[in-house]
C-alpha cells in the first residue's frame, strides 16, 4: 500500500508539470572584447534563451568554435548549465585567443583591415545541447559581429 501511494505521488507530480516544448533560443548577444593584452584577447558573448516549461533541464556547450577574421582561433566548452523553469536566461560564452594568432601571416588581409579600423570580425559557430527527462534537442549557433579591440 505504501508503495502505491509513493508511485501515485510521483506520477501525479510528473504529469502535472508541463514539458510541452523546448526552451526557445533567442540568439547570441553582446559579443565583445572583455580584455585585450599583448598576449591574449578575451572575447565574451551571451547565448539567450526563454524556458516556458514548469521544469528546467540542462544545457551543454561542446566545442562552439570561435572564428576571428574568418580563421578558427578557439573553442568554447562550458560545464553543463542548469536551465531555470519559466524564465528567460543567458549562458555566458567566454574564450581567450592569443593575440599573435589574430595577427598572423595566414590572416594578413584581416590584419591590415583590423589595424586600421581596430575592429575584428568574430563568429561563434557550433551547437548547444538541451537535455531534460531523457529528451534532448540541439540548437545550431552561427552568429557574427564586428567588435572593436583596444590595444
Amino acid at each position: 500500500m505504501k508503495q502505491l501511494i509513493i508511485l501515485s505521488t510521483i506520477c501525479f507530480t510528473l504529469f502535472s508539470c508541463s514539458v510541452n516544448e523546448k526552451p526557445e533560443f533567442i540568439g547570441i548577444e553582446n559579443i565583445k572584447v572583455l580584455e585585450s593584452t599583448s598576449k591574449y584577447v578575451t572575447f565574451t558573448a551571451d547565448a539567450k534563451f526563454i524556458n516556458p516549461n514548469d521544469i528546467g533541464g540542462e544545457l551543454q556547450t561542446d566545442e562552439i568554435k570561435v572564428f576571428v577574421n574568418d580563421n578558427e582561433m578557439a573553442t568554447v566548452s562550458t560545464e553543463s548549465f542548469e536551465v531555470p523553469a519559466k524564465k528567460e536566461f543567458t549562458i555566458p560564452l567566454k574564450t581567450n585567443v592569443p593575440t599573435d594568432s589574430i595577427f598572423s601571416n595566414k590572416s594578413i588581409g584581416g590584419l591590415l583591415g583590423s589595424l586600421f579600423s581596430k575592429k575584428v570580425k568574430v563568429q561563434y559557430k557550433g551547437e548547444i545541447k538541451y537535455k531534460v527527462l531523457g529528451f534532448s534537442h540541439y540548437y545550431n549557433i552561427d552568429q557574427t559581429e564586428d567588435v572593436k579591440i583596444k590595444f
